[in-house]
């Protein structure tokens, strides 16, 4: 399993710096939900206010309305005596909404290679990604090759070199404009012929909207599925938090046209909140395999759903 070598001390300094970057400045919940009740009372209007919260901390109308629901609920059975009974039940219902996405990446494919083909939209952090995950694969102890399946771009290719080199890891690449299933084709052979146990593939940035393109993902995975008809074993689609409800609608067409087995959401350390991870959770039912919080490779760490939600709720100077 990915992240099984995790370092207790890494994980923690990771949620550290988690918890003071999405709490930095006007946090969403910490100070502003101490500040929802200043006369220790909790009634409609605080649950009014805090539904207004959840909705521009990009939580989506739909999961808020589901969050407030439950807690109109406790609120007529009199349960919410007080800011500390309010705390209670919002973190319930937000770890029953992100629990199930909690589901982290299994490598169990022994006779390999294990074909990861990553997907997103120019600018989400994709290639990035591909090499914190290179890194952290090799620290685990598996053998890794990337393959340069975003053609249209010699800059993509070219930083997929540079993680390449860091890592010390093989790249598979083709001049620029090449067919990127020719690209997918030459890499499987190679990882195959080197026993490689992870193929992580790179594809262009694609718009959503752009139908020809998400063709060209699907003639991908066509071409892969005929050396190994369980290939590729996930397509991980990698979101910008920042994007708000522009990335839900991002991974809700590429989950139609292709089937996502996982999500990464990148930049939690931007403008965002960290609320498109309620939506996706509660909409798609697709598993969160990790999140990042910068561009640094132990800035990105498997997703854990009460880590996540303890982050959001405590303050920013919190150590624990």
């Amino acid at each position: 399993m990915f992240g099984k070598k995790e370092k207790p001390e890494e994980r923690k300094n990771f949620i550290k710096r988690l918890r003071a970057r999405i709490n930095k400045g006007d946090s969403w919940l910490s100070y502003d939900l101490a500040n929802l009740v200043p006369g220790g009372e909790i009634d409609a209007d605080v649950l009014e206010e805090l539904e207004s919260l959840l909705v521009m901390a990009d939580v989506g109308v739909d999961t808020t309305e589901l969050i407030i629901g439950g807690l109109e609920k406790s609120l007529a059975r009199k349960e919410l005596r007080d800011l500390s009974a309010l705390r209670e039940g919002l973190e319930r219902s937000l770890l029953d909404i992100l629990q199930p996405a909690e589901r982290p990446l299994l490598i169990d494919k022994p006779d390999g290679p294990f074909v990861i083909f990553m997907v997103g939209v120019n600018g989400a952090g994709k290639t990035t990604t591909i090499g914190k995950m290179a890194r952290h694969l090799k620290d685990n102890g598996y053998s890794v090759m990337l393959a340069a399946g975003d053609t249209f771009r010699a800059a993509a290719v070219e930083q997929l070199q540079a993680w390449g080199e860091q890592n010390n890891v093989a790249v598979i690449a083709q001049q620029s404009g090449a067919d990127p299933a020719a690209v997918i084709y030459d890499a499987w052979q190679a990882a195959k012929a080197r026993n490689i146990d992870v193929l992580l593939a790179d594809t262009a940035g694609r718009l959503q909207n752009q139908v020809g393109l998400m063709d060209e993902l699907k003639k991908m995975k066509r071409v892969v599925g005929r050396h190994d008809e369980t290939a590729p074993h996930e397509i991980m689609l990698v979101l910008d938090a920042s994007q708000g409800q522009n990335a839900l609608e991002q991974a809700e067409k590429f989950h139609t046209a292709l089937g996502l087995t996982g999500i990464t959401v990148t930049k939690l350390d931007g403008s965002a909140k960290g609320g498109i991870l309620f939506s996706i959770a509660s909409r798609l039912q697709v598993p969160v395999r990790f999140i990042g919080i910068g561009e640094a490779v132990d800035d990105m760490q498997t997703f854990r759903a009460r880590e996540f939600i303890d982050a959001l709720l405590a303050s920013g100077n919190q150590d624990q």
